[in-house]
């Protein structure tokens, strides 16, 4: 592969991350053709000099990869197989990318039946890094698939990703991602816990990432978020509701391979009584006001369209 090589790419979903990963291969000199629902957001990447695609499968047609970035499943599913899908322009010339976050088995079936009836594999790169990773080519990426197909996907992964890993066939991609939300959602409870216990103890929370940097309780996420947790600065980096997604996948899947999580199984329930709170949409940092002890009431006078069944306070 030559270094300079550049590939006509269909992105399929425009949403926050898919807008970014659009951005991306469009400044390293790919050629992108978009489709969303959305024709503002298709609007947008078009000023940025995307190409604009009726369907999917005109997407595909025009394309040598097609990038999926969708929230669920049943959105991956139809969007392959059904109408003026993928699989209506598949062929073993091209390759599928999904870098949407979904069930391991699901993947692994529906990479199988894409492949089966048209030739068209499939290489699952669920990401970790948010926007600014994709925006500046530092994803970290896990993927699952064959080590040929892993590959052929390096010429779209090089410019995405600083970290780019095969983690075996189709579904380990996902089931690693399950695997980094587990330590992100209980990490950002156990920062949130510490900003308390230090605010209790007269302690600048903000102080404590770098008095621990280097030690055994270090991490990027007390150094990326500790400080933020601290402020009650809420700014969007990350939806609780995508979290709590992705911790009910994680939860169906040790369900069906009998893996006790119990750590795990507190974190989701707080993620969830937080969702219902109406707070789904959210930054992750808002899991303070559980700590804070605000009622129902404060939250509403923020905007948090709050409806907690008991006062906290």
């Amino acid at each position: 592969m030559q270094d300079d090589y550049r590939a006509d790419i269909a992105v399929i979903g425009a949403g926050i991350m898919g807008t970014a990963i659009i951005t991306r291969l469009i400044e390293t000199g790919h050629k992108v053709t978009v489709f969303d629902l959305d024709a503002e957001k298709v609007a947008a990447l078009e000023a940025k000099g995307a190409r604009a695609a009726a369907s999917v499968e005109e997407a595909v047609s025009a394309s040598q990869f097609c990038v999926l970035s969708l929230n669920h499943a049943s959105i991956v599913r139809a969007v392959v197989f059904g109408e003026k899908g993928v699989a209506a322009a598949a062929c073993a010339d091209k390759l599928l990318i999904d870098m949407s976050s979904i069930d391991p088995a699901e993947t692994a079936d529906m990479a199988k039946r894409l492949r089966a009836e048209t030739g068209m594999a499939w290489v699952d790169c669920p990401l970790s890094g948010g926007v600014p990773g994709a925006l500046g080519g530092k994803l970290t990426i896990m993927a699952g698939g064959s080590p040929e197909d892993f590959e052929r996907a390096r010429v779209v992964m090089r410019h995405l990703a600083a970290n780019y890993t095969l983690m075996g066939a189709s579904g380990a991609g996902q089931t690693t991602k399950l695997i980094n939300q587990l330590f992100c959602a209980v990490l950002f409870q156990a920062v949130a816990e510490a900003v308390k216990l230090a605010e209790a103890g007269g302690v600048d929370p903000s102080a404590i990432p770098a008095a621990l940097a280097g030690g055994r309780a270090d991490s990027r996420i007390l150094q990326e978020f500790m400080a933020k947790f601290a402020a009650r600065d809420f700014s969007p980096t990350g939806r609780i509701d995508n979290m709590l997604k992705d911790l009910d996948s994680l939860q169906a899947f040790a369900l069906k391979t009998k893996t006790p999580l119990p750590m795990t199984g507190v974190v989701v329930e707080i993620h969830r009584l937080l969702c219902a709170a109406g707070l789904g949409p959210k930054d992750s940092a808002e899991m303070m006001h559980l700590l804070d002890g605000f009622r129902a009431t404060d939250l509403i006078l923020r905007g948090g369209n709050c409806h907690f069944p008991l006062d906290y306070r």
